[in-house]
C-alpha cells in the first residue's frame, strides 16, 4: 500500500473504532435511565418480550466494542490467544444479540418494511459471522478476514443507525417516516461499500486486507 492509502486506512479504522466504542457505551444508557426513558421506540417489547429485548440491547454493545480489536494486526501477531478469545466473545455476542434482533424485528411497531430490513440485517449478521468463524476454525485466514470485514460492516450498523436517526431528527423528518427507511439505510450502504472494497482488493486480497487490518 502507498503511504497515502495506508494513512487513509488508518484514519478510517480509528474513526470507526472510536465511533464504535462511543456508541457501545452510549447503548448501555438503559442501565441507568431505563428502557422507557432511553429507548422509547423499543419500549413496547417490555410487555411480554423483555428477554429478547435485553438480550439484544444488552449484548449487542459488547460485539460492537470487541469488533475493532479483531482488526488490530499487532494484537493478532503479538497476542494470538487473546485475539482468538476476543474473537470468540465477538461471535457469541452476535449469536445472542443476532437471534434476539431477528425475533425483535417481527415485533416492531414501525411496519412490515422496517421489520423486513431489520430481519434481513439480523440474518446476514449471523451468517457472515458464522462463515468467518468457520473459516477461522479451518485456518483459512484470508477468507476468514474477508468475512470478518463483512460481519464488521453489519455490526457497524449500530453506529450508522444512530447517525441517520440523529440526522433525521435534526432535519425535522418525522420519526414514523424516517425509521422504516433507516432500517435499511443503516446497513445496506455498509455492505455495498465493503463489497466494493473487497472486490478492489481481490488481486492482492491477502496482502491488502492484512495491511489495512
Amino acid at each position: 500500500m502507498s503511504m497515502v492509502s495506508r494513512f487513509a486506512a488508518n484514519v478510517a479504522f480509528w474513526t470507526a473504532a472510536v465511533s464504535a466504542a462511543l456508541v457501545a457505551v452510549a447503548s448501555l444508557r438503559f442501565l441507568a435511565l431505563g428502557v422507557s426513558a432511553s429507548m422509547e421506540f423499543v419500549a413496547h417489547n417490555l410487555d411480554g418480550n423483555a428477554l429478547m429485548l435485553y438480550a439484544h440491547i444488552g449484548v449487542a454493545p459488547i460485539a460492537l466494542a470487541l469488533m475493532p480489536f479483531q482488526f488490530m494486526a499487532r494484537l493478532r501477531a503479538s497476542r494470538p490467544k487473546l485475539h482468538r478469545w476476543l474473537g470468540r466473545g465477538y461471535v457469541v455476542s452476535i449469536l445472542i444479540s443476532g437471534i434476539a434482533g431477528l425475533q425483535l424485528a417481527f415485533h416492531t411497531t414501525a411496519g412490515t418494511f422496517a421489520a423486513t430490513g431489520f430481519a434481513i440485517l439480523a440474518v446476514l449478521w449471523l451468517a457472515t459471522t458464522g462463515i468467518a468463524f468457520a473459516f477461522a476454525l479451518r485456518r483459512q485466514f484470508p477468507r476468514h478476514r474477508a468475512w470478518m470485514l463483512r460481519s464488521a460492516a453489519l455490526t457497524f450498523a449500530a453506529v450508522t443507525l444512530r447517525v441517520y436517526l440523529g440526522s433525521s431528527m435534526a432535519a425535522g423528518v418525522d420519526f414514523e417516516v424516517a425509521y422504516p427507511l433507516i432500517a435499511w439505510l443503516c446497513w445496506v450502504p455498509n455492505v455495498l461499500v465493503m463489497e466494493a472494497y473487497l472486490q478492489m482488493a481481490r488481486p492482492g486480497k491477502t496482502r491488502l486486507i492484512s495491511a489495512t487490518a
